[in-house]
């Protein structure tokens, strides 16, 4: 048997990580291709597809201790395809274009939001809380445009039905990635750490709910994701106003004279 020289092993294992990107960056060019034909149900689901890969790339690269600047870069190339370029035409050929101008202005807000939201995450990475993403992450986003096609489609309705909805959805994620709104990043979950045994339930349980509906369990799941960021925010705000008011409530704190 030929041994591999140790370089040659640790260069060649880079590739392994840029699979997976490469992977996620084909299934968001065919769910383009796919909405070109008409075949939308196809195109949501490739979209899903990418997610998938998106998010196995770089486990795989830390992992593998096989982290590079080019992986990184080659990544955020590929999320812009996949979760910016494909969701807003696939959005468009199945229900904005018939609005005409508004239509295309919709597609492009969302475009626009994905590439403005991934050069503001790669110029923060070191910057803002890891627990958190600032504005909601473009797969989400993707996902709740994709989410939206399936389950229409699945329930016999057409985008001209729903050609309204569809471009406040599409606005919405749009605005929603470029926003200051904090959303929960779940980076801080360790999968090293033992859990109790009805968190291993709970996740079967979960597998069976998507199982049983995929096209409706996901849209609302990735819905309520895109509201939860709100939702966090407003109870912050929330909690701000009220700390605030019992500070005036309060008045400055009392100062007693001191013996000259």
């Amino acid at each position: 048997m030929t041994l591999i020289p140790i370089e040659k092993r640790r260069r060649g294992i880079y590739i392994l990580p840029n699979l997976f990107t490469t992977a996620a960056l084909f299934a968001g060019f065919y769910a383009i291709v796919q909405a070109m034909n008409s075949r939308f149900e196809y195109a949501a689901v490739a979209i899903f597809v990418a997610m998938i890969f998106d998010g196995l790339d770089g486990r795989v690269a830390r992992l593998t201790h096989t982290q590079s600047a080019f992986g990184a870069e080659y990544d955020s190339l590929a999320d812009m395809v996949s979760f910016g370029a494909a969701p807003a035409l696939v959005m468009y050929e199945w229900a904005l274009q018939d609005l005409g101008k508004l239509g295309w202005i919709a597609a492009f807000i969302y475009c626009a939001g994905a590439a403005l939201r991934l050069a503001r995450f790669n110029t923060n990475i070191d910057v803002i809380d890891k627990r958190y993403f600032q504005g909601l992450p473009s797969p989400a986003a993707a996902a709740l445009i994709a989410g939206m096609v399936w389950v229409v489609i699945d329930n016999g309705l057409t985008g001209e039905d729903v050609n309204w909805l569809a471009c406040f959805l599409t606005v919405f994620a749009g605005i929603s990635m470029v926003s200051n709104v904090l959303f929960w990043s779940g980076k801080d979950i360790n999968l090293r750490k033992s859990v109790p045994f009805i968190v291993l339930i709970a996740l079967v349980l979960a597998f069976a709910l998507v199982s049983s509906y995929p096209p409706g369990v996901l849209f609302a799941l990735f819905l309520g994701y895109a509201f939860s960021g709100y939702a966090l925010y407003g109870w912050r705000w929330l909690n701000r106003r009220r700390r605030r008011a019992e500070a005036q409530r309060n008045g400055p704190p009392s100062q007693e004279p001191h013996d000259g």
